[in-house]
């Protein structure tokens, strides 16, 4: 194998070099220091004169004597069933105290386009036991549903106990959980890592961790290597996978830091113009095989810098998946967990998910009673702050009320607590007891008031 030392450049993450035989695009480098340690890089650019290289770890001794080796072969990442019960860093070396990992296969981390025709529809309920999911916008197997948050807010909590609780009711199918978690600090790891061996949720779930003082190149590399041992797992073993990206705010920021060092042309806010087309590489990995088992279901997190719906991230980030759970700083003000708001909260494939045989055949209908309710509650608090509380009529304030019930009984609940689907339905039905029927019937079929309503059950 031949070794170059022909560096000219080294600028960020980023090696050039020249004078090289012909290589490919994201083909492997090892890079041998001065004092004979050995780092791992990717082919980043190449023409005739100039082959630029990207280091995965710091660049902290590369220089001028760096050599330079070619592998020949693009990243691949070794996966096994015994990766079950491991946390991995971000570049896919075990950091538990446990052995290496005796790989079965060893698989290409940008995996491959799933067939359109090939694709299974979306079904399947899978619990998370948080009731605004499951009741408003449940999320269905083989679905990219993610969650748009901001900086402070639990959103971390929030995708642990969806770690924890996730389940597919009534199915004898293995469940497993890929939980990838980008630009952490150390405090936060810990946590994770914590709380996942306390809860015994880590016994079912393959973790990688992928700290803020890593190389920013490493974070790009993170979710690739999490998803490719989600298809393994799915695809190949039969598993049906939930996949938990956090957060790819921190993720995209380090598109946008290699693009600079590249001296790329920006784009909208200053990120890379093939951000859609990135992002779109990796929620696109979501989905069902027909004729296959296993399937992988995608929650990716991100923070929305400064709270914007609008900015780039979440904006592509919407065009691209089946709707968003949204947490909102207002209920986590009043003290809710988990802050969800269910106003502007969707999930596209909810109705693949519900109803009779799949969940209850009451679902739909209590869903959009309790969207409609609150929704008229919320707008009746403005209102209320212009003309008072007393100018309302009594129908407005039973809605008013209805909204705080919402909010209190409904959207709150334990980090730890875990409704099946059926305590979620009935805590909605609980709170019907405030409407008048005459309101329910607007939207719920009478055989249906009769069957689950308080005041006709014996």
């Amino acid at each position: 194998m031949k070794e170059y030392k022909t560096v000219s450049k080294v600028a960020g993450p980023l090696l050039f070099v020249q004078k090289t035989e012909p290589v490919s695009y994201e083909e492997q480098v090892s890079l041998v220091l001065a004092d004979g340690t050995m780092k791992r890089g990717q082919v980043l650019d190449t023409s005739d004169d100039l082959v630029v290289v990207q280091c995965y770890e710091s660049t902290t001794g590369l220089g001028r004597d760096t050599g330079v080796r070619f592998l020949g072969e693009t990243f691949k990442m070794p996966v096994s069933k015994t990766m079950l019960g491991r946390i991995l860093s971000g570049g896919g070396k075990p950091i538990d105290g446990g052995p290496a990992i005796i790989p079965d296969k060893r698989l290409d981390i940008n995996g491959a386009a799933i067939n359109p025709y090939a694709r299974g529809t979306p079904r399947d309920f899978i619990q998370t036991g948080i009731s605004t999911i499951d009741g408003t916008n449940t999320l269905v197997r083989g679905q990219k549903l993610p969650i748009f948050s901001s900086a402070g807010l639990p959103h971390n909590e929030i995708a642990l106990q969806i770690a924890r609780q996730a389940k597919v009711p009534g199915s004898t199918d293995e469940f497993a959980v890929v939980f990838a978690a980008m630009g952490i600090t150390r405090e936060e790891a810990n946590y994770f890592m914590a709380d996942f061996e306390r809860t015994g949720a880590l016994e079912r779930a393959v973790v990688f961790l992928n700290l803020a003082d890593d190389p920013a190149v490493e974070r790009t590399v993170t979710p690739r290597l999490a998803l490719t041992t989600a298809e393994y797992l799915a695809y190949e073993l039969g598993y049906h996978v939930l996949v938990i990206l956090t957060d790819m705010t921190n993720y995209c920021e380090a598109l946008r830091q290699i693009g600079a060092a590249r001296e790329e042309v920006p784009g909208r806010r200053g990120y890379p113009g093939y951000m859609y087309t990135d992002l779109a590489s990796l929620y696109e990995r979501a989905g069902i095989i027909k004729g296959l088992k296993g399937s992988v279901t995608q929650i990716p997190i991100l923070t929305m810098p400064g709270d914007d719906i609008t900015h780039p991230i979440p904006d592509l980030t919407g065009y691209i998946t089946e709707g968003q759970i949204v947490i909102s700083p207002e209920l986590h003000r009043k003290g809710i967990y988990p802050p969800i708001n269910v106003l502007p909260s969707l999930s596209r494939l909810m109705n693949l998910g519900i109803g009779k045989g799949m969940t209850r055949d009451d679902h739909k209908k209590v869903s959009d009673m309790m969207y409609s309710g609150y929704a008229e509650g919320v707008d009746l608090r403005g209102l209320v702050a212009i003309v008072g509380k007393d100018a309302l009529s009594e129908r407005d304030q039973k809605f008013l009320e209805f909204a705080d019930a919402f909010e209190n009984k409904f959207v709150r609940q334990g980090s730890d607590e875990d409704r099946t689907i059926a305590q979620t339905l009935d805590v909605g039905w609980g709170m019907f007891t405030q409407l008048p029927e005459s309101e329910l019937e607007k939207r719920i079929d009478r055989d249906l008031i009769k069957k689950y309503h308080s005041n006709y059950r014996k």
